[in-house]
């Protein structure tokens, strides 16, 4: 397993990023999940939202987690 971070300040760009590597990885047959840190509580696979960005560019699986929940999406 490898591991990949990302960080980064809100707007700077990381999820359009991920938008474009995650299916270049997927191509290649990696298994891609990722994990988002959200502030605040959050509903969970919303259109526009980074968690459903990840998910709809081909993340496997997709951990969405603030102090007040968490929530995985397989």
């Amino acid at each position: 397993m490898r591991i990949i971070g990302l960080a980064g300040w809100s707007g700077a760009g990381k999820t359009t990023l991920l938008a474009r590597v995650i299916p270049l990885l997927v191509a290649r047959g990696v298994s891609v999940s990722t994990l988002k840190h959200a502030h605040h509580g959050f509903d969970v696979d919303v259109p526009g939202k980074d968690s459903h960005t990840h998910r709809a560019a081909g993340a496997r699986e997709v951990l969405v987690a603030s102090s007040t929940r968490w929530a995985l999406i397989h």
